[in-house]
């Protein structure tokens, strides 16, 4: 009798299974004619096997996506590489479709901050923006088999070759939003991590991709020492000393947005293939 009990209960939770409960997907946009046909998900609460990649790999031990969740939120610091099982999902991450609508859906509430915005008109009112990952994107570079995404150790020689090659896309998004600030008045000011040594290449790689003009372009000089934090701090320090108002600031990094006069108001663009701190 008790064998018979253990199979009916069995068959009872397998049926029960079969007919799991579809839950709205409240991240899915629908068009027109898709409104009436909302599309059913099962219950994303019950993740037993974390998996990754385009194939669905299953991924021992860590979730990708937390994994990056905990990146863009800074709850990990200072980590060094992409884990290796994550390295497909971040390659598919950076360049499909998400990654975009990311950067879009940061530059959106960027541009609406900025448009509510009361200015001067005294063309003091200055909007501080990151180049790497920020207003270009290196993505082409991280693509490759001997950089894997961030899940190969970081190489200075290769990385500087790329950028002296002045090929970097612009990232849409952040772009629109450097349009839509000129137009508002609001003049940009590019900070970044970039050596010197690269000003002509870098101007002219802006340019190229439609960054036409800027109130000014600051790169890192030899006596520019320190944390990234410290070294951004310091050059938005100079920008307030010398009477200018940081209404807006983006960038990829929480090194960006950290430290002193950080401005009005910080976004954060998503970037898990590298930390700078």
């Amino acid at each position: 009798m008790k064998n018979i009990s253990a199979v009916l209960f069995l068959l009872v939770a397998l049926a029960a299974t079969s007919h799991a409960t579809c839950f709205r997907n409240p991240l899915r946009l629908l068009t027109d004619d898709q409104t009436s046909h909302a599309e059913c998900i099962t219950s994303p609460i019950h993740l037993l096997r974390p998996k990754s990649g385009a194939a669905g790999h299953n991924v021992p031990q860590i979730n990708c996506l937390s994994w990056r969740l905990a990146v863009e939120t800074y709850n990990l610091r200072n980590w060094k590489l992409v884990p290796e099982s994550c390295e497909n999902y971040v390659g598919h991450y950076m360049l499909g479709k998400q990654y975009r609508e990311d950067c879009d859906a940061v530059a959106d509430i960027a541009i609406a901050y900025a448009k509510n915005l009361t200015l001067a008109g005294d063309g003091k009112e200055i909007w501080v923006f990151d180049i790497d990952e920020t207003s270009l994107s290196n993505a082409p570079y991280y693509a490759r088999s001997d950089v894997q995404f961030g899940a190969i150790p970081y190489n200075d020689t290769k990385f500087n070759a790329w950028v002296a090659e002045g090929v970097a896309p612009a990232v849409p998004g952040v772009l629109r939003l450097y349009k839509t600030l000129l137009s508002l008045g609001i003049k940009p000011v590019f900070i970044s991590g970039t050596k010197e040594v690269y000003r002509e290449v870098r101007i002219s790689n802006l340019k190229n991709v439609g960054y036409r003009k800027w109130e000014k372009l600051i790169l890192k000089g030899e006596n520019d020492t320190g944390s990234a934090v410290v070294y951004k701090s310091n050059k938005r320090t100079e920008l307030v000393e010398a009477g200018y108002r940081i209404v807006g600031n983006i960038g990829d990094q929480w090194s960006d947005l950290l430290g002193t006069n950080v401005g009005d108001r910080t976004f954060k663009v998503p970037d898990p293939m590298y930390f700078i701190g």
